[in-house]
């Protein structure tokens, strides 16, 4: 999944090329509107065609996925979508597939949905969201995504650790603490997972996913990161708290889901544990962009001796909850 930075096609892609590409696999003149859209890993841009519909044409970053990965994503959406849940599917090309493909670039087109970011979920809407999760993880588990992240520590975590060991990414007089702690949380985490179903996924559900547009409630958006993973995943991060503090909210969001599917309140135990996943994939997703001339420039505290320090005591933090949480559970 690391990118390839020398794949100058997609750092060089021009509002003449994304015309000639999306008419090409269209079908339909554009006009000349071509907004790029703010997206750090993909290239997002709104089009209009001649007849003034508006479409949105993204162009995905080579190297970070396969073809198959993001086939499967495809398909997932195209599933949901045929069940009438409130995503947003791509389109289909005149040559009747979903991903195109120009140069080493695989690309889609989608219809432009307009609405604005959910800031906050209230009472009411808990259900609702609910319902929609549940709708969406009912379809998920029909089937596999063997091309897809399986979001278990002793897989994908496992991955991440290797990744920021092998890189040298540390100096060495953190390297060993690092390595320490997060072996120590991997071993702690791997048990809790052993009989937890895993499926297919959104992965990556937060705010900023969820959008809102007047007169037909919530769109879930943004599968980039479509997983086989436990459910819970799809819940822990819209949570304004920790699982202890927001039992009202986890039981509102429970009576909506339990409209499609029991809710997984087993799995509430892994939430520590896939907070601190998320940590270690977010500083192995960071160490991926050290690539990428402006991610430094961008974000200079990392990789100092700072970052990382703060970096071992996150995880020593989640591996505390995840004991305490344990021991309140017997």
């Amino acid at each position: 999944m690391d990118f390839e930075k020398e794949d100058s096609d997609f750092y060089s892609l021009d509002p003449a090329t994304i015309l000639r590409v999306a008419e090409d696999a269209s079908g339909q003149r554009m006009s000349a509107v071509c907004r790029p859209y703010t997206s750090y890993i993909n290239r997002v841009y709104e089009l209009q065609t001649a007849a003034g519909e508006s479409i949105v044409a993204k162009f995905y970053r080579p190297g970070r996925w396969t073809r198959e990965a993001l086939q499967e994503e495809h398909d997932f959406l195209r599933e949901l979508s045929e069940a009438e849940i409130p995503i947003i599917a791509p389109r289909v090309l005149r040559d009747g597939s979903t991903l195109g493909l120009e140069e080493k670039m695989h690309f889609a087109l989608f219809p432009k949905k307009g609405g604005r970011t959910c800031d906050e979920i209230l009472d009411d809407d808990w259900i609702e969201v609910g319902r929609m999760v549940g709708r969406v993880h009912q379809i998920g588990a029909t089937r596999a995504a063997i091309s897809r992240v399986t979001w278990s520590p002793g897989i994908v975590t496992e991955e991440h650790v290797n990744y920021i060991l092998e890189g040298n990414f540390l100096t060495d007089s953190l390297d060993e603490e690092y390595q320490e702690v997060a072996r120590q949380f991997i071993e702690l985490a791997k048990p809790l997972f052993e009989e937890v179903p895993l499926q297919r996924i959104h992965g990556d559900f937060h705010l900023a996913n969820l959008i809102y547009r007047p007169g037909e409630f919530f769109f879930m958006i943004d599968f980039d990161d479509m997983a086989m993973g436990p459910a819970i995943q799809d819940l822990w991060m819209l949570l304004p708290g920790s699982s202890s503090e927001v039992r009202r909210e986890i039981n509102l969001f429970a009576e909506g889901y339990e409209t499609f599917l029991e809710f997984p309140d087993s799995q509430l135990k892994l939430i520590e544990v896939l907070r601190g996943m998320r940590y270690i994939h977010f500083c192995a997703w960071c160490a991926r962009q050290i690539g990428d001339g402006g991610f430094l420039h961008a974000n200079p505290e990392w990789g100092t001796l700072n970052y990382w320090r703060q970096e071992i005591q996150d995880v020593r933090t989640q591996i505390s909850r995840v004991n305490s949480e344990l021991a309140e559970l017997g």
